[in-house]
This record gives C-alpha cells, sequence and structure tokens, in this order.
C-alpha cells in the first residue's frame, strides 16, 4: 500500500513539472525531481523501443481468419479488417477487429503495450461475443519476429471449465503476420482453434 501511495505522489509531482520548475523546493513530501525516487518514476512511464515494435500494427490491415471448435472437422472460415493507432504518446497500439463469425458480425478490440517495470508486453481484449475482459502477458524472441502471450484463465462457456489461452504472433514480413490462438482446458489438452492472417493495405 505503501509503494501504491508513493507512485501516486509520484505522479502528482509529473503532472506539476511547470508550477515545481517555479519553485526553489518541491512541496513538503514531495520526492526531489532528481531523486531516484522520481528518476524511477520516469524511466518507467517512458516509451521505449518495445513500444517502436509494437508501433508496426498501426495502419489498416485485412485478414482472413480459420476457427477450430472441433479438431477433426473443417475449420470455419472468416474475413475481416483491422485499424490500429498509437495512443497515449506512443504508450500503447489500439485496435478495432471488424469481420464475421460463423455468418455473425464480429468487433473487437484490443489494447497492446509493454510493461517497462515488469519487462513484459502486456494486452486486454474486448469484443461483442463476450461480455468478459481478457488479459495476458508475453514476451518477444530477440530478434522481434516472434511474440508468444499467454492469458490469465476465463471460463469457457461451451464448456463450463476454466480454460487458459497461448496466442503467437509471428511477423512474416514488414506489412504481414500470422496468429495462432489456442485454448486449453483445466486438465485437458491444448489445442489449436484459430489461426489468422494479417496484411497490410
Amino acid at each position: 500500500m505503501k509503494s501504491r501511495w508513493i507512485a501516486v505522489l509520484c505522479l502528482l509531482a509529473l503532472m506539476s513539472v511547470p508550477v515545481l520548475a517555479q519553485q526553489e523546493k518541491p512541496p513538503a513530501g514531495m520526492p526531489p525531481m532528481d531523486s531516484p525516487e522520481m528518476q524511477a518514476m520516469m524511466k518507467a512511464m517512458s516509451p521505449g523501443e518495445e513500444h517502436k515494435h509494437l508501433a508496426r500494427m498501426t495502419g489498416d490491415w485485412t485478414f482472413t481468419n480459420k476457427m477450430w471448435m472441433d479438431p477433426s472437422a473443417p475449420p470455419a472460415e472468416g474475413s475481416g479488417t483491422m485499424h490500429a493507432e498509437m495512443i497515449l504518446g506512443g504508450r500503447y497500439v489500439h485496435s478495432l477487429w471488424k469481420g464475421n463469425f460463423m455468418g455473425m458480425p464480429f468487433e473487437g478490440h484490443g489494447t497492446d503495450g509493454f510493461d517497462n517495470i515488469t519487462k513484459k508486453y502486456v494486452s486486454s481484449w474486448v469484443d461483442n461475443m463476450s461480455t468478459a475482459i481478457m488479459y495476458s502477458t508475453g514476451t518477444c524472441d530477440a530478434t522481434g519476429k516472434t511474440c508468444t502471450s499467454t492469458s490469465a484463465e476465463m471460463m469457457d462457456p461451451m464448456t463450463g471449465k476454466m480454460t487458459s489461452f497461448r496466442s503467437v504472433v509471428t511477423w512474416t514480413g514488414d506489412k504481414s503476420f500470422t496468429m495462432e490462438m489456442y485454448a486449453k482446458p483445466a486438465g485437458g489438452t491444448e489445442m489449436k482453434g484459430m489461426e489468422m492472417t494479417v496484411k497490410k493495405k
């Protein structure tokens, strides 16, 4: 709890930089701007190379997708578009996906970032086929071409079981990537549920 209050105080201090610059001393209890605490806060909030990698997703894209409800049956196929842009000073990329799923209109919103403190990529996802929010964390390989994320467990409405999800994004070029999604119910075997091929317009 104490560390949370320190973070809040640091944030307030950053918001007050123009005022503090005109004062000889910061308000009582506020860490000096050149203190290790404030320097750590500045470093944590600043976009870095990983955020530049996320910027590759910006722009307008088209996609085709395959979804497997049963691994022994042919997949259902669909297509759609995606628009993405950087938000909040280049700290996150927000993506809007629109398409069709089994004859029904589909819309999903993703927010992806990189947490400078945990050194992990972070993501949240919502869509019009669920009332839940999916959170995931992940890492990329040294080349930045392959990124793997794992979600927190979610309840699968079709099986009624807690299920974890794993996604793998592979950049196949500067303007194309694939995304594979795998699902693993508690106590069960992991199964590939979706594959997307995404290309920039």
